[in-house]
Order: C-alpha cells, then structure tokens, then sequence
C-alpha cells in the first residue's frame, strides 16, 4: 500500500528531561522556528515545545514524570532513529553556532561525496544533528 503524504516535511518528537536546555539549542542556537508550547498532561507531556524548520517539525517533549535516558554513543552506539539532518545554506556557519555556546562537534566541515557538505553536533541531551549542504 503507497500513502499519500499531506506535507512535504514530517514531525519528529524527541523526549527529554532538559526542555529548557533543548528548546533553548534548537530555538537560539540552530535557528528553527519556535511555534508555541503546550501542555497535554492527559497524555504524560508536562510541555511540549514545537518548532519549525521550513515544514519539517521538531516536537521537544517533556514528559509528567521521569522517564530512562536513551542509550548514548552516537550514530553506531545502537540501532533506531539515531540522528537526523537538517539543510542548510552554510555548514560550517551553522557549525560555529553551536561551536560558540560549547556543544560538541562530532563532524567538523568535510565533503560526504562531490557536491555535498556535512558537519554533525551533539545537542544537549546527546542527540546528533547533521547539517548538510549541496
């Protein structure tokens, strides 16, 4: 069965126990949208912060009560949905922003194949983010 998808972006929720530190990363350090934050204590999220980038969106989720930490170690520390991509227009610009406020760098500037760049960081929580640009 093929579906027909609504949008061109999609939404992915990231749970944590750091939502000030995460929103403040994605919001003022990555440059993505902020939208509003909500709260759904009926379905366990304490504050869910949504933000934007183009008509993809980030659901930070802070849940009511204490959940277990992700395993840690990057891209191979596990299988699963281990890091996600955002385009950009500069890599190393997007890059020295996190650089800047201390977050760690996985991937400096470097070409994945001809025509492409990509640089990777570790947001807050231990999460990677690949920017990319071709």
């Amino acid at each position: 069965m093929a579906n027909k998808f609504t949008k061109s972006g999609f939404d992915l929720g990231m749970v944590t126990s750091n939502g000030d530190q995460m929103l403040a990363f994605y919001r003022d350090v990555i440059g993505m949208e902020f939208e509003a934050t909500i709260n759904m204590e009926a379905l366990g999220v304490a504050a869910m912060h949504r933000l934007w980038a183009n008509e993809s969106l980030l659901k930070i989720v802070v849940p009511t009560k204490e959940v277990d930490p992700g395993i840690g170690g990057g891209m191979m520390g596990a299988t699963g949905m281990r890091y996600f991509t955002l385009s950009v227009s500069d890599v190393q610009a997007a890059l020295d922003s996190c650089k800047e406020v201390g977050a760690p760098i996985i991937w400096d500037r470097r070409e994945a194949r001809p025509g492409v760049v990509v640089g990777m960081v570790e947001d807050p929580d231990g999460n990677w983010v690949e920017f990319i640009e071709k």
